[in-house]
């Protein structure tokens, strides 16, 4: 299981098309470099025509902002990769039936318990960046995740590229998967050859 973060071109649309992964994801969170607005990625999703799911991605937005994107773009799901509580996942559910996510940028085992027990449906196990919420390209504490139990099922990310990503996973137990970005990116673009070899190998280990 693999998702695609960070789409922002119609040429990522077409790349997505080719290989088929089984999500996508939009940056819709203000201030980053693949950021794109939900107009925008509603446009991108009219070019779709695999069977990829969209996953919206989250930070410590309002709720209303949330459940309008998802009716927008038609999302899956939602990724929060901020400070999203219990509780702010308890009033999400009350206003739209996609898939909830919370991310964790781990430093120890309480990070992971903590989004374990957030309410959510999945996790996505990041690396820890004082400055940024996410996409930094560096690589998690995968040891760390690899000891830690889950009652979810999670994906892991953070600076997963052609060079780890047979070891990333290595450590997934069933039912889990990889979330890359910057590892299928050159110059801060998406790369087709990078991303079919990435797909290449995680297909490998699917079936």
């Amino acid at each position: 299981m693999i998702k695609l973060c960070g789409i922002r071109r119609t040429e990522d649309i077409e790349y997505v098309n080719e290989v088929n992964p089984d999500f996508i994801g939009f940056i819709l969170a203000e201030g980053y470099r693949r950021t794109v607005s939900p107009e925008f990625a509603a446009e991108l999703m009219k070019g779709l025509n695999c069977g990829a799911k969209a996953v919206g991605v989250f930070v410590d937005q309002p709720v209303e902002f949330v459940f309008e994107a998802v009716k927008k773009i038609g999302l899956y799901a939602v990724q929060l990769h901020g400070n999203e509580n219990p509780d702010y996942i308890a009033e999400l559910r009350k206003h739209t039936s996609a898939k909830i996510w919370k991310a964790a940028r781990v430093r120890c085992r309480e990070d992971i318990f903590r989004a374990d027990k957030s309410g959510a449906d999945m996790l996505v196990l990041d690396s820890f960046s004082e400055s940024a919420a996410g996409g930094t390209g560096k690589t998690a504490d995968w040891e760390l995740i690899k000891s830690t139990p889950t009652d979810l099922p999670y994906l892991l990310a953070g600076g997963i590229d052609i060079n780890n990503i047979s070891e990333a996973m290595k450590i997934l137990p069933e039912g889990c998967g990889i979330d890359v970005s910057s590892g299928i990116e050159t110059d801060g673009s998406k790369d087709l050859s990078k991303i079919k070899a990435i797909m290449k190998i995680v297909r490998k280990v699917d079936k």
